[in-house]
């Protein structure tokens, strides 16, 4: 208020500057509320502007995409009425080449039956005819090749029945690796010097004698320096008789009484390896629930040998094989496993009863509670008697596999050295050939000739000759794949 309007009202005083005082407020404030009401008022005429201008905008925005797409979709239908009418013209096209290629067609089979007529004309023979009369001709001239092509033909027809087992068999061996045989069969010890010779006799034999009695062996003690021979059919007390002399020979003590206490605890030594060894077997193959008394004697087996082949590692990798091949053709893995394992259990005990270690080993399978099925696997095993069962028949393959690899035994590989050695000589006997090598365990011979002395046409006959000579001359399982090789190499020097 104003110093004027103040003295007004307190001069008029009392009740009546009071209403004069409300009044004034009141109109005051409806001023500013008029004011405010305008200011808004004038806000939202802006913010209105705003609206309408952005809404402009985006029509516009939206005005320019439609006619961007107008213009694509025009572009796009123009691109498909060309390549419509560039089908159509394509389509024409390959519609007249169609009709070129059926009149030339036309043509040739005219031709053919013209040229056909002319030399049936010229040959004073029908085209039946003249077809026989050639056959004939080609018969009477390779007569012989024929013969051995149909020979060789039914040879093959004969064999694809196997071919799925020897599929099997070459996977089984290929999934399975073993160690090569190198054991021998004599056991000697070796001794520190000359003097315990005389200790191990001892004063008129008494030590040798005592040492014989205790573990049922023989002595051997000859002019070899520094070496005593163990003699014995029974591996398990050569190998009680091996450890008790090594032990005495450490001790130093030789004497009778020794001696006893020596053996008693080779003994306990050896049984508890054949216990281990028995224990193992069965872990490595995966084969549970055997008497305890059989996993002895299946221990026993690894102080046998076959061949220079160890019996123990024979039968597992047998019950591996089986384990493999019964996998593959869907038979009774565990049948099969058991079988192969104790197929030559009767060894570890044939010298103790009367008959052949396969009729020892499937009495003793009967006594310690193996299934008929694994028994008459064990039976069957060496062709006693016919296999009745696939597992049967799986365990007598993985133990042949297993006796024949290359390296099992020695004997079998001596065996496979000669028929590979028979093989290169057979090649090398023929003129014009330089070097001969037999692959693939004697299923392939690879010849290099001399370029010089063997042509081509030479390198064929070369083949047939060499094939004709290992059926002629050589006993040899499957067949033998002949291949010559015949190379020429030129060499210049650009200087």
């Amino acid at each position: 208020m104003t110093p004027l309007t103040v003295g007004l009202i307190a001069g008029l005083g009392g009740i009546a500057g009071g209403y004069v005082i409300r009044h004034l407020l009141l109109t005051r404030t409806q001023e500013n509320l008029e004011a405010k009401q305008r200011e808004i008022l004038l806000n939202a005429k802006d913010e209105a502007l705003r609206i309408k201008e952005e809404a402009k905008k985006e029509e516009d925005e939206r005005r320019r995409e439609l006619q961007k797409l107008e213009s694509r979709l025009a572009e796009k239908e123009a691109t498909i009425e060309r390549k419509s009418d560039k089908f159509e013209t394509d389509q024409q096209r390959i519609s007249a080449l169609n009709a070129e290629a059926e009149s030339i067609k036309r043509d040739v089979i005219k031709l053919r039956e013209s040229e056909t007529v002319e030399l049936e004309r010229i040959a004073k023979l029908p085209k039946s005819e003249a077809y026989n009369e050639l056959i004939a001709k080609v018969e009477k001239e390779n007569s012989e090749e024929i013969i051995k092509k149909i020979k060789a033909l039914k040879a093959t027809m004969k064999s694809q029945v196997d071919n799925e087992a020897r599929e099997i068999i070459a996977t089984t061996i290929e999934r399975l690796s073993t160690a090569q045989t190198a054991e021998a069969t004599i056991s000697t010890v070796d001794l520190p010097n000359d003097e315990i010779k005389g200790k191990i006799i001892g004063k008129e034999g008494r030590n040798i004698q005592a040492f014989e009695k205790a573990t049922g062996v023989d002595l051997l003690i000859d002019e070899t320096p520094q070496t005593v021979t163990i003699s014995s059919f029974d591996p398990v007390r050569r190998a009680t008789a091996h450890r008790a002399l090594e032990m005495l020979i450490k001790d130093g003590r030789i004497q009778p009484g020794k001696i006893e206490e020596m053996v008693d605890k080779a003994k306990g030594i050896i049984n508890e390896e054949v216990q281990e060894a028995g224990e193992n077997a069965l872990t490595e193959v995966g084969v549970t629930g055997i008497n305890p008394e059989l996993v002895k004697l299946l221990g026993a087996l690894k102080f046998r040998t076959s061949y220079g082949q160890n019996q123990l590692n024979h039968s597992i990798e047998a019950a591996h094989i089986a384990g493999l091949l019964a996998q593959e053709i869907g038979a009774d893995i565990n049948i099969s496993k058991k079988g192969a394992l104790f197929h030559d259990i009767g060894k570890a005990l044939s010298h103790e009863q009367q008959g052949s270690h396969v009729e020892a080993g499937s009495e003793i399978a009967r006594k310690y509670g193996l299934s008929e099925a694994v028994t008459h696997c064990i039976e069957a095993s060496h062709e006693d008697i016919d296999a009745k069962s696939v597992e049967a028949i799986l365990s007598r393959t993985a133990d042949a596999i297993s006796s024949a690899r290359p390296g099992a035994r020695r004997e079998s590989t001596d065996q496979y050295i000669k028929r590979m050695t028979e093989l290169e000589t057979v090649a090398l006997s023929f003129p014009g050939v330089e070097k001969a090598y037999a692959i693939q365990a004697g299923r392939e011979v690879r010849i290099f000739v001399k370029p010089e002395m063997i042509d081509d046409l030479m390198a064929i006959k070369l083949a047939r000759d060499v094939a004709d000579k290992i059926e002629a001359a050589l006993q040899y399982p499957g067949t033998v794949k002949v291949n010559v090789i015949r190379e020429t190499r030129a060499a210049e020097v650009a200087r």
